[in-house]
């Protein structure tokens, strides 16, 4: 498939033999908007109905889509963040997937260029990173970023330039707390597909992370796309998660996550 992915149109779910299919359409209804599993699908005899199968096949080639997706600044949408960019030690697409430990390292040129043009310091720096969905990335990062730098604002917080790295797999903040000396790094970087949605987004976030730190010393926010946590819903999570963090001066599993402000923050141009 050429572009970018997309979510594609679900076959409705048939009725189960010996139920009433009016009774049955409204928990179908109240399932599928509840959650893109696939649920109530029926069968025609042994075996899934052909338009399920073919749907079944179709969000596969999505996921798989999503992961060569390569990442575009380029992108208008993109371009308005203004990042610039460095790479994981991972020098090629194929090399990252077979490779994950070189994702999770910077290349001693990115580790130059983030001397040269990045923050030292700050309160609050937020890393890109492509993952295995550069088509999440596109899709909820130039919404996101942008929140997250008018929340950080309100609360004085410096801000640390924010950056992409890409092939870049989630133990790189460790080398970018190693460089820059943030005390929060915030990654935006895209999950793995799934046969839900190939658009994911996930926000990792640790307290002046160093090479030796695990997950265990990570905190997370995920599924960030419009099916499961919206953008706007996101933002004062990773806000409030950034807030807790500072307070007690350390990350990962001993925290746990806040409350979030309940009214969500205006988009720009509301």
């Amino acid at each position: 498939m050429n572009g970018e992915p997309s979510a594609p149109q679900r076959p409705e779910p048939s009725t189960p033999a010996g139920v009433d299919a009016a009774a049955w359409a409204p928990m179908r209804r109240a399932a599928a908007d509840l959650t893109p599993a696939r649920l109530f699908l029926g069968s025609a005899g042994l075996s899934p109905r052909t338009a399920d199968a073919l749907a079944l096949r179709t969000d596969h080639a999505f996921a798989r889509d999503a992961v060569d997706t390569r990442l575009d600044l380029e992108l208008d949408s993109m371009q308005a963040l203004g990042l610039f960019e460095v790479s994981s030690a991972a020098p090629d697409h194929a090399t990252y997937l077979r490779r994950p430990d070189l994702g999770r390292r910077l290349s001693h040129d990115a580790r130059t260029r983030l001397v040269r043009d990045g923050t030292t310091g700050a309160d609050i720096q937020v890393v890109v990173g492509d993952g295995l969905s550069a088509a999440a990335v596109h899709a909820q990062v130039p919404t996101l970023l942008p929140l997250l730098a008018r929340l950080s604002a309100e609360r004085g917080w410096s801000w640390g330039r924010p950056f992409a790295v890409r092939h870049c797999r989630v133990g790189i903040v460790d080398d970018i707390g190693d460089v820059l000396d943030p005390e929060i790094v915030v990654l935006l970087i895209g999950e793995r597909p799934g046969l839900g949605t190939a658009e994911s987004l996930s926000a990792y976030l640790a307290h002046r992370p160093r090479p030796g730190c695990t997950d265990a010393d990570r905190n997370l926010v995920s599924n960030i796309h419009a099916r499961g946590t919206p953008v706007e819903e996101a933002a004062p999570r990773i806000i409030a998660y950034v807030e807790a963090l500072r307070a007690a001066g350390c990350s990962g599993v001993s925290m746990k996550e806040p409350d979030a402000p309940l009214t969500r923050p205006a988009l720009d141009g509301e």
